[in-house]
């Protein structure tokens, strides 16, 4: 069209040669102005959430009362330019791996192990991790420095407690972990013990996915001054790890969402009996 203009065909002309409507000129898309402010809430939820993935954001969106398709939402996220920045893969050894049993209902098994890091005063984190295998609930994260097998027996202690006592704890090998303190304990609590074989982390492998989202998400994004203000933001973050965060091995609900629907399934099925 700017073609033939430029050689000195009318506007008109040119519409009816290459039969093309003249109202189609002055035509905007308004696709740009409706997806800005989506594209701006988006960002923000990105910048907030930088490990997050375009999944995981449009949860956050829909809760905001934006109906987005996934593929729409992928759009969006390329028109934006935004991206969750790439780890560094970690080598990986083939092996057959075992089978493990997995726990089919909530307060089955919890699984426990450490994470450690390290302030920016020098002081050392060591940070106890239990989870309910089935639920994917955050049950604790106990930060200190040092943690041995009594504070191990301490923290199990005050969730049986709170929750009851689960069917089986899991975890690795540590020498934390295989006390004779720690089993006499288990014992005397009628606790079974699962622990993972040397050399086979994927044997208590949720826990294991759990550290790995802790450290990503909190651990290599926060700064902590002191070992009580790793305290403060970790269990800040364990709380946004069960109430808000969308799981996607529970369909994208939180695990408190996910709790509070099997037991509404759970007092349906005693109904109908």
């Amino acid at each position: 069209m700017l073609y033939a203009v430029k050689r000195g065909v009318s506007q008109r002309r040119a519409c009816a040669l290459l039969c093309v409507s003249r109202s189609a000129l002055g035509y905007v898309s308004r696709l740009d102005e409706r997806d800005r402010p989506l594209i701006g809430e988006m960002r923000r939820l990105a910048a907030q959430y930088p490990r997050y993935g375009y999944r995981r954001i449009r949860i956050f969106l829909r809760r905001a009362g934006h109906r987005l398709s996934i593929g729409r939402t992928w759009r969006l996220w390329q028109k934006a330019g935004l991206q969750v920045p790439r780890k560094r893969p970690r080598r990986r050894v083939a092996s057959q791996r075992d089978q493990v049993e997995r726990a089919s209902e909530a307060n089955g098994i919890w699984a426990y192990d450490f994470v450690f890091d390290t302030c920016a005063n020098g002081q050392q984190l060591k940070c106890l991790t239990v989870i309910d295998e089935h639920t994917r609930e955050a049950l604790a994260i106990d930060v200190a420095g040092s943690i041995r097998s009594e504070r191990v027996i301490e923290v199990l202690s005050r969730l049986i407690s709170e929750r009851g006592a689960p069917k089986a704890l899991r975890s690795d090998n540590g020498p934390e972990f295989v006390s004779t303190r720690l089993l006499q304990w288990a014992t005397d609590e009628g606790l079974k013990m699962a622990l993972s074989q040397l050399g086979k982390p994927w044997q208590n492998g949720t826990d294991e996915s759990f550290n790995g989202k802790f450290r990503d998400e909190c651990l290599s994004m926060e700064y902590f001054r002191n070992r009580l203000e790793a305290r403060v933001v970790i269990e800040q973050w364990r709380r946004h790890y069960n109430e808000v965060r969308p799981h996607s091995a529970l369909g994208y609900l939180t695990p408190a969402q996910y709790v509070q629907h099997q037991s509404g399934n759970d007092h349906e099925a005693i109904r109908l009996k």
